[in-house]
């Protein structure tokens, strides 16, 4: 052993550690070599290894963890984004790719893209819900239990309703309406009169009776995606809940507070534009499902008009909010891309500067 490469060397005696210096540490292991029998003089050298310390779990763990290679899974494609309805140019430059603005009064298209695709609706189902509901004029006091029947058995999402709950058909109405419950909707339908197979049947009459030839149902929340509408046909859906109060009331609400078992628990809006102070809505309703993206309908008064504003498949959480504000803008004249203050909203400014509705259906095949 080399003095220049070592100044001190580990001895292990019984379950001692000795800190030698090289010399002494020689002349230890020559003295005790001299004492080794015959099997063991070929050895000039008797050397122990301790054993390292165990490693701790949580380190092997982590170190374990940052050797996996993460697999980015990649969200489900929208119906639109599948069918290339995002490649449609609008002026506004919107994130939805299915939009129409139209005056309540006189129906007369202030804006519209791609109106006449049929796509998933997500949770604006639950107009359609709603409005059986009030024109059956069901006993709103009535006590509803939600039960297994009620769970989702589609996208299996929670719900804060657990089953076992008991609410009124009103709290139930609000809850749908408002905050998008997806049980409480569930439990309305399987309520009705001849129960859900039933309610659902009633869905489509309804539709094909306001004109809704593009509109399909079939169960009463919207997480399924099939059941699909149009911008024109859901326009159609908002004016006519527009006229039951109640609907209308439910639907802006921005809070409510509802007694689940001992707790009183607050529920709140989809739809963060009702508390806003520059925004008159009369009446909303938001819905979500991979398949048919951010969808949001309106009905709202600005420049002295009642509008109805349909948004569907908008690609970003925000992004229907954002167009709403992007055509609220341009229709109050506070920035127009489209060429000239819009303040107005006159049919000329809309003739001259929107896309007609023939021309944008050009673009865009007809999914169902």
């Amino acid at each position: 052993m080399s003095g220049a490469a070592l100044s001190g060397v580990l001895l292990l005696a019984g379950t001692g550690v000795l800190l030698l210096p090289v010399q002494a540490a020689e002349a230890a292991t020559s003295s005790k070599a001299g004492t080794k029998t015959s099997k063991t003089s070929s050895k000039t050298t008797a050397t122990r290894t301790a054993k390292p310390a165990p490693r701790s779990p949580r380190k092997v763990a982590a170190r374990a963890a940052a050797r996996e290679v993460a697999v980015v899974v990649p969200p489900k494609p929208s119906f639109g984004q599948m069918y290339g309805l995002h490649d449609t140019e609008d002026p506004l430059d919107l994130k939805s790719s299915v939009a129409l603005v139209l005056d309540q009064d006189t129906n007369e298209v202030l804006f519209s893209k791609n109106p006449q695709a049929v796509l998933p609706i997500a949770s604006i189902t639950k107009l359609m819900t709603a409005l059986l509901v009030v024109e059956a004029k069901q006993d709103l006091d009535e006590k509803i239990t939600i039960t297994d029947d009620d769970k989702d058995t589609e996208k299996f999402t929670s719900s804060r309703l657990a089953v076992g709950t008991t609410l009124t058909r009103g709290e139930l109405l609000h809850l749908a309406l408002m905050s998008s419950e997806n049980r409480a909707a569930h439990a309305l339908g399987r309520n009705y009169p001849g129960g859900l197979e039933t309610f659902v049947a009633a869905m489509n009459t309804k539709a094909q009776l306001l004109g809704m030839g593009d509109t399909h149902y079939v169960e009463p929340t919207g997480l399924s995606s099939r059941n699909q509408s149009s911008a024109r046909d859901l326009a159609v859906l908002v004016k006519t809940a527009h006229q039951f109060p109640l609907i209308r009331e439910l639907s802006t609400s921005p809070e409510y507070t509802v007694a689940l078992g001992r707790r009183q628990v607050r529920f709140g809006t989809t739809n963060g534009l009702v508390r806003k102070s520059d925004w008159d809505i009369g009446l909303q309703k938001t819905g979500f499902i991979n398949e048919a993206g951010q969808c949001l309908v309106m009905q709202a008064q600005m420049a002295g008009r009642k509008l109805i504003m349909v948004f569907l498949d908008s690609a970003g959480k925000y992004s229907r909010i954002g167009d709403a504000e992007r055509v609220r803008k341009w229709l109050l004249g506070t920035t127009s891309p489209i060429g000239g203050p819009a303040s107005a909203l006159t049919a000329a400014t809309a003739a001259t500067a929107v896309p007609t509705p023939t021309a944008a259906v050009a673009l865009t095949p007809a999914v169902k």
